[in-house]
């Protein structure tokens, strides 16, 4: 099955993959589909690393680049981004009563204090200052470098500057929508792709659903193309993104689980045990409304005794460095930060139950793809 984008991307089936994995983007690239690399929580330097090792590993084929520029962040870190004192005046922006609840929670639930001095900078390099639109345009640069299909912002309209020198270099412009008049303006501002994310996906999303928000979408931008996500992971569920007008999909928490993933192991086991049920809408890892699995990480910052989520990125100097001891510490068998740890997840999560090779995932649901549309074709017969 070929759509009008594959024919323009120049791939075989119209399957995006967004993962912050390498290994999965190169996977699906080679499987037919196109892999997109999640890059917000790398450095120029590292992103440059990343991409070339997909360029040796892709044989040419097209693959995608994904830079988080959101449309609104915290004043302190736009003036980080500027260079107004840089990555300490962010650090300095965070109240000292949040580090207080954070260091309470690593005693409350007997996780080992890691060196937060570190896990601060840390923090700060994993998204912090990546997300202002200085940090941004340095990603974008060193994607461009590249032999990309596709570069996408998600969470606002992408900025001029990526899209002019996408324009110059001939790459789609991709942005994620979760409403329609979201649509309307990306597409006033260049967009070439719209991908529409209904509620069920995992990472910032908003409220409308998939069923819904797909439909609009596509009625408020045509003929400009537009991929379905929120909650697809099965064959069945891209037939009926098809019927709704989308003209692929756009999977990411299905990746998570495969045998290439790099999602940390004890995650990994709480994400196969999960229910569509196991999910929450959250700002308590980046700032902003965030499905992700339910813990007593998201069970705390949401309680009575938080003193709340702060601003994008602030949130995310907070929580990027105490995750990284909370994986660690999870997956070398300490029960509380097993409590503790979480990830990004949409509610397609009750369905990923088994390990897989990120390929043969693809090839499942290019093949249930293909039977549900026979099933629907044999409906008309006679």
């Amino acid at each position: 099955m070929r759509t009008d984008i594959c024919d323009t991307l120049g791939i075989e089936f119209p399957l995006f993959a967004f993962s912050h994995c390498r290994d999965v983007v190169a996977a699906v690239t080679n499987a037919g589909g196109l892999g997109v690399l999640g890059a917000v929580a790398y450095t120029p330097d590292r992103l440059e690393e990343e991409l070339r090792w997909i360029d040796d590993h892709v044989g040419g084929r097209p693959y995608g680049v994904d830079v988080l520029v959101p449309a609104k962040i915290d004043e302190s870190a736009e003036r980080a981004g500027r260079g107004e004192g840089g990555l300490d005046t962010m650090l300095a922006a965070v109240p000292e009563e949040h580090w207080r609840f954070l260091f309470g929670l690593f005693e409350k639930y007997g996780v080992p204090l890691p060196d937060f001095e570190k896990a601060k900078r840390a923090g700060s390099g994993r998204g912090g200052t990546q997300v202002t639109r200085e940090g941004a345009a340095e990603l974008i640069e060193v994607s461009l470098a590249h032999p990309i299909g596709l570069i996408a912002s998600a969470l606002g309209t992408p900025p001029p500057l990526m899209v002019e020198k996408a324009k110059d270099a001939g790459v789609p412009v991709a942005a994620l929508v979760g409403t329609a008049e979201h649509a309307h303006r990306q597409v006033a501002a260049g967009v070439d792709l719209i991908v529409a994310q209904g509620g069920e996906a995992g990472g910032h999303t908003g409220e409308i659903s998939t069923m819904v928000l797909v439909p609009e979408v596509v009625d408020t931008v045509a003929p400009v193309p537009v991929l379905a996500a929120g909650g697809i992971g099965t064959g069945r569920q891209m037939a009926a993104a098809m019927a709704l007008g989308a003209s692929g999909v756009w999977c990411g928490s299905v990746w998570l689980t495969t045998e290439e993933a790099e999602t940390a192991p004890a995650v990994k086991e709480k994400l196969l045990a999960a229910t569509s049920r196991d999910t929450i809408r959250s700002r308590s890892r980046t700032g902003k409304p965030a499905r992700q699995l339910v813990s007593k990480w998201t069970q705390e910052w949401e309680g009575p005794g938080s003193p709340g989520a702060l601003g994008m990125p602030l949130q995310m100097i907070i929580s990027q460095g105490a995750m990284m001891q909370i994986d660690k510490m999870a997956d070398s068998g300490n029960p509380g930060a097993r409590e503790l740890a979480n990830y990004f997840v949409g509610q397609i999560v009750g369905q990923m139950n088994t390990v897989k090779p990120a390929r043969q995932v693809v090839y499942d649901i290019m093949t249930e793809f293909a039977e549900a549309i026979g099933r629907l074709n044999a409906l008309t017969e006679g």
